[in-house]
């Protein structure tokens, strides 16, 4: 490739002159062909699938079986349905001849009896002077450069066979095309034809007979409101006239060249859209480029299903069209209700080629999998992505269920007729050999275009300008062409000593910055404005700003678009209201409809936020990262625009959300993840409306989910809690496995980097700046060591023991038991009130939800713990520097484990892989692959050397962590989530699901059986709890009921809180008799463990999704009575973290007043939302937050107060 701008040279010449010649020598070569087919017929089956209306011979009569498939796949001859629309490639070339002459026709001057024209009455002055200067003015201002001004036909249609013939009508006759995406807003609709100085617009009449395609409304409407006239046509009528052939000049053969073919518009910066110009060559270049490289032979089945407004949509369907293939046309109304349904439309029409964006490859992922579509995976040969940032890992996920499609990554925008560079991830593992890289290259040039990287660090790094016949001839300025510009072109950016500096008259500057490979391919960074690709389409977020700003009640406008695992999730509004009463959901609303009328829907904010003012730079200017980091960092469910629906199913659903997320309100379209919804929460959402879980990460919104349950997909069949295959063996028989391990000794791409990183309160290189500023609160100890101004004494530890959520502790050599070593008793009196004080935090790169385990080893204290960013560490407890850390293969939510022998940590992740890391290296010892996502923390059995962990593929599995092999694999009959309990004394394992089944496992020899299996009748998601006298089992249900079990699976006694439950129960020996429970009501209860009695309750007023901590090594006496108090950690939801005072001698007593038993020590806010269940020890606690950080803070008695 070249990697510089050269000395001019003449335009390349390509091998064919026009579109318009090959789209007829294709034509003209398979007229009786069929070259579109509107998929009506299919759309029914997929919608009587949907329904579950078809009979159980739905898979070989419809969905085409693998044999079916083959023979298709190498057959010219495309299946059809009952109720498709047919049309040859003769049929659509006669009406392409006719269309184009009556275009001509039109635009000379002539009548037609379709075309409606505008009043010219009811036009102003200005308007009419338009109208009659335009030939004129634009004629003249290009005679110079033998290029003509052509004219604008715009083209207000859904994806059809319509669309194609007027496309192609518009290029035989010599002007150029402009996209109309009929989904736009009236007004931006208005806006463009206007801009464009359109001279017609051509329409489609409505076809509803078939109840699929072009269901739009009345184009008259374009008529009244703007000044060109509107012809209406449609494939009936123009198939009925007489073939006739076009006597028009080729446009190739004209002696002036037209300046562009085509005019787009997209989002601008100065908040109105810019026309771009494309021309013929661009299109051509593109198009010959990859029929030479991945040629397509005419016996392929394409599919058109981008909208208009995307420009990838042109490539979709000439490559289809130019070949003499056949293209698949979906009725574009079902794939906005129902995108996943694209995957039918692929398998049933046997789809070898898909261009589509990232976005929706992700979302079809799920289905992808269903064993199903075996014939998709066959058929398809070549997946075309560009639009977005292509991530590792949907690439590897793709090679995985498409492992016979050749997968493309391509690189462009419109001003580069759509692509520019590409890259074949057949390349990808070679690439990753050198390289690390979190993202798929983007490659290589195209024939015929040039890219060179510009900046003080090129030709490594800079920013991408682009040179060739991909470029457009520049924006639409009213009556002329404006340049995309022209910049200097410094010394470095030159790959040879014979390029001098020069001007890059002729590249188009993109504003988007990459990094060049070893192997020469470019790697795309980002964009240092603020226009970004959201969902495959650029977006100026300024744009979105100046509309807003357009509102009388609005007086300022902040847009933002936050990131969820690096790729952007949704686009938020802060707004400055000119009134604060103003502040309600009336308004809201108001915004809301204003909004939709003025912007695309795609780029209307999903969540709006009212704010008094916007943080600002030392300049002055908003500082956007301040803003984002404060957005991410508050709970804003409720401030969110809604809409009202009048649907019950709807109401249900957002009654669930509301539920699930403790909130009032929830908009139909806001994701449930985006305000605050986890894997705990969506399982709640799940056995409430009885849906598989998955469907919820498939359909996040309620307006979504409201439509899949509609069309019955993913419902449970019959009662969940309820498993065939779950069976009581009160034999010996065991579920024993062969060995299945995999031992490496490092994870591929994410070996541990083994480096010392500072406190982040010292360091500010490790991490974003939007949270430096905060860094400032972290608190020093005023004199001497921090240890010995704290209360926690880590000497005075055993030498070797770990801790973790639910007070669970290890000993060298006393076994998995509730330990109390050293305790240090602190005489404070009951009127003093702690303060607390951040001590360290270390940045995590995403949300922490995982608890964190503290392990002390010798003189050395360490906290393990990972987050979403699937970045696991292990940090010096006491002074927060990471000692080493390491990517695993998914991301964590579950809390570690320790072996008995203090060698090695033990965790899971997404991927559903549990690893066995090095505790001081950090390297991967082992580890192994279960058959769904791990959220259960291990539970270390030393006696049998085993390793217990659960999945949500519902097994239990039992590792041998000395023979490094898999000894059980127990099915429990539902996902597990929380940890198993184990019962050394009495050789007795539990373990609960989802599904609301209590399991029983009896240890007997070197074997394992169910002993027992009780219904709980509701899910558990939290870790189960043993009373280790009794042996009694203590589980915590989501629907708010708290259960003790004895070991023969009898109820003792059965309590219920004012919430749900989505964590295990506390039981520590420092509160003798006592099970600590916190729920979603706001409120941490204490029950009696011997019947269940409630001796306690206090409220925090926050919901509470963790469990609490009993400090241990801790006790407060009183100056006075010299009764002694603990204290329990709590941590709510919404962040705050919250020290509660407990009375040992008033517990219990039945006239002791509540308040005397138990009172709010101290609090303190954090940033972000807590999930994470803090383990606190001395006056110190360990907790992670979703923003990003784990913590470390400190209790100290605050005298003064």
């Amino acid at each position: 490739m070249a990697n510089s701008a050269r000395e001019p040279e003449p335009e390349p010449k390509l091998p064919v002159c026009c579109i318009s010649h090959l789209f007829h020598e294709a034509a003209s070569k398979s007229p009786d062909k069929i070259a579109v087919i509107h998929a009506s017929g299919g759309a029914k089956i997929i919608s009587q699938q949907y329904d579950n209306r078809f009979s159980s011979d739905l898979q070989t009569t419809v969905v085409p079986n693998p044999e079916l498939v083959e023979s298709r796949t190498t057959s010219s001859k495309p299946p059809v349905y009952e109720g498709d629309q047919c049309f040859t490639y003769s049929e659509v070339l006669s009406t392409v001849n006719s269309l184009s002459s009556r275009l001509r026709r039109i635009l000379d001057g002539a009548d037609d009896p379709y075309i409606i024209k505008p009043q010219l009455e009811g036009l102003s002055c200005e308007q009419q002077s338009i109208r009659d200067s335009k030939s004129e003015c634009l004629d003249s201002s290009n005679q110079s450069r033998n290029k003509y001004m052509p004219r604008r036909i715009g083209i207000y249609m859904e994806p059809s066979v319509e669309y194609v013939v007027a496309v192609l009508s518009v290029l035989r006759c010599g002007e150029a095309f402009m996209p109309l995406d009929p989904s736009w807003p009236e007004e931006r609709i208005l806006t463009v034809i206007s801009s464009s100085r359109a001279d017609l617009i051509i329409g489609c009449e409505s076809l509803v007979n078939d109840g699929y395609f072009h269901k739009l409304d009345n184009v008259h409407w374009l008529v009244s409101c703007g000044c060109c006239p509107v012809l209406c046509i449609s494939m009936r009528q123009c198939v009925q006239e007489q073939n006739r052939l076009c006597s028009l000049l080729w446009p190739c053969e004209s002696v002036m060249s037209r300046l562009f073919c085509y005019l787009m518009y997209t989002s601008g910066s100065t908040g109105k859209p810019k026309g771009v110009c494309g021309t013929e060559a661009g299109l051509l270049n593109r198009f010959l480029w990859m029929q030479d490289l991945y040629p397509l032979h005419g016996e392929e089945h394409l599919v058109f299903k981008t909208s208009i407004s995307f420009i990838d949509h042109l490539q979709e369907f000439l490559s289809g069209i130019l070949t003499s293939s056949t293209l698949v046309v979906p009725p574009f109304n079902e794939l906005k209700e129902n995108i996943l349904c694209v995957v039918d439309f692929l398998q049933i029409y046997t789809v070898h080629r898909l261009v589509a964006v990232p976005s929706l490859m992700r979302a079809v992922l799920l289905p992808l999998r269903s064993p199903k579509y075996t014939g998709l995976r066959s058929s398809l040969k070549l997946l075309v992505l560009s639009g977005e940032v292509l991530h590792l890992s949907l690439c590897q996920s793709l090679f995985e269920l498409l492992p016979h499609t050749a997968v493309l990554n391509l690189y462009g925008s419109t001003e580069v007729s759509g692509d520019c560079t590409y890259f074949d991830c057949k390349q990808l593992p070679s690439i990753l050999e050198n390289e690390t890289i979190s993202s798929v290259p983007i490659g290589l040039p195209i024939s015929n275009c040039d890219v060179v990287l510009v900046g003080e660090n090129a030709p490594e790094y800079g920013e991408i300008y682009v040179h060739g016949l991909c470029n457009g001839a520049g924006y639409f300025d009213y009556l002329s062409v404006t340049p995309f510009g022209s910049a200097e072109l410094p010394q470095t950016s030159c790959s040879d000593s014979t390029c001098i500096d020069q001007r890059l008259n002729d590249y188009f500057k993109t504003g988007d910055f990459a990094r060049q490979l070893q192997s020469g391919d470019f790697i795309f960074i980002g964009r240092e404005d603020r226009t970004i690709k959201f969902n495959g389409q650029r977006i100026a977020l300024e744009e979105i700003e100046n509309t807003f700003r357009q509102h009388s009640g609005i007086v300022d406008a902040a847009v933002i678009c936050p990131k969820d695992h690096g790729e952007f999730s949704h686009i938020e509004a802060h707004l400055v209201l000119k009134k604060k009463e103003d502040c309600n959901e009336i308004f809201k609303s108001l915004i809301r409809s204003w909004m939709v009328k003025k912007l695309p829907q795609a780029v209307v904010p999903t969540r709006i936020f009212y704010t008094e003012s916007f943080p600002v730079t030392s300049s002055g200017k908003i500082d956007y990262t301040m803003l984002a980091a404060f957005s991410n960092s508050k709970a804003h469910a409720g401030n969110s625009i809604g809409e009202i629906w009048d649907n019950d199913l709807l109401g249900v659903i957002k009654k669930v959300f509301c539920e699930a997320l403790m909130v009032k309100n929830i908009s139909i379209g806001d994701n449930f993840f985006h305000v605050g919804g986890t894997s705990i929460s969506a399982a709640y959402v799940a056995y409430k409306l009885g849906i598989n879980m998955k469907l919820l990460y498939t359909f996040p919104t309620a307006l979504k989910l409201q439509i899949a349950l509609q069309r019955n997909i993913g419902s449970s069949d019959g009662n969940p809690r309820i498993d065939e295959n779950v069976k009581v063996d009160s034999g010996a028989t065991d579920e024993r496995l062969f060995p299945m391990y995999s031992k490496s000794a490092s994870l591929h791409g994410s070996n541990p980097r083994g480096r010392l990183v500072g406190a982040v309160e010292y360091s500010s290189t490790d991490h974003p700046d939007k949270f430096l500023k905060k860094d400032l609160s972290l608190h020093v100890p005023k004199v001497g060591n921090p240890e010995d101004n704290c209360f926690w004494n880590p000497h005075s530890l055993h030498t070797a023991c770990s801790f973790s959520r639910c007070n669970k502790a290890m000993h060298w050599k006393g076994g998995n038991m509730n330990l109390c070593p050293a305790v240090l008793s602190q005489p404070i009196s009951r009127e003093v009130k702690g303060s607390i004080h951040k001590l360290w935090k270390v940045y995590m790169e995403s949300c922490v939800d995982a608890s964190p385990l503290i392990v002390c080893k010798g003189s050395e204290v360490y906290l393990f713990i990972g987050s979403h960013s699937k970045k696991f560490v292990c940090v010096d407890a006491r002074r927060g520097l990471i000692l080493w850390e390491i990517k695993l293969e998914g991301r964590i939510e579950c809390s570690a484990a320790v072996l008995d022998d203090f060698s090695q940590v033990v965790v899971g992740c997404y991927q559903g892989n549990i690893y066995f890391l090095h505790l001081l290296a950090g390297n991967v010892c082992w580890s192994f692959q279960t058959g769904g996502e791990v959220k259960s923390q291990p539970v270390v059995d030393k006696l049998r050397h085993l390793v217990w962990c659960g999945s949500y593929d519902h097994n239990l599995y039992g590792l041998d962590y000395k023979g490094y092999s898999c000894t059980y694999k127990l099915s429990c009959g539902g996902s597990i989530f929380g940890a198993p309990a184990l019962d050394e004394m009495r050789d007795k394992l539990f373990v609960a699901s989802t599904s609301g089944l209590l399991t029983a496992i009896s240890f007997k020899a070197s074997s394992c059986s169910k002993l027992w299996i009780h219904d709980l009748e509701a899910p558990a998601f939290g870790s189960l709890s043993v009373d280790c006298s009794s042996g009694n089992i203590i589980c915590c249900l989501v629907d708010g009921n708290v259960v003790s079990l004895d070991t023969n699976g009898s109820i003792v006694w059965k309590a219920c809180c004012g919430g749900p439950i989505f964590a295990g129960p506390c039981i520590s020996e420092t509160l003798p008799s006592q099970v600590l429970v916190c729920s979603r009501d706001g409120r941490i209860y204490s029950f009696e463990l011997d019947n269940g009695n409630l001796l306690w309750q206090q409220a925090v007023g926050c919901p509470i999704t963790s469990s609490p901590y009993v400090d241990e090594n801790l006790e407060l006496t009183s100056d006075v009575s010299g009764l002694s108090d603990r204290l329990v950690c709590v941590c709510t939801s919404s962040g705050s973290v919250i020290v509660l005072r407990v009375n040992l001698d008033a517990v219990g007593g039945m006239n002791q007043p509540e308040k005397s038993m138990v009172q709010e020590y101290a609090r303190f806010d954090l940033e972000g939302d807590i999930f994470s269940s803090p383990v606190m020890i001395g006056g110190k606690i360990f907790v992670g937050c979703r923003d990003d950080y784990v913590y470390c803070i400190g209790i100290e008695p605050n005298f003064s107060a």
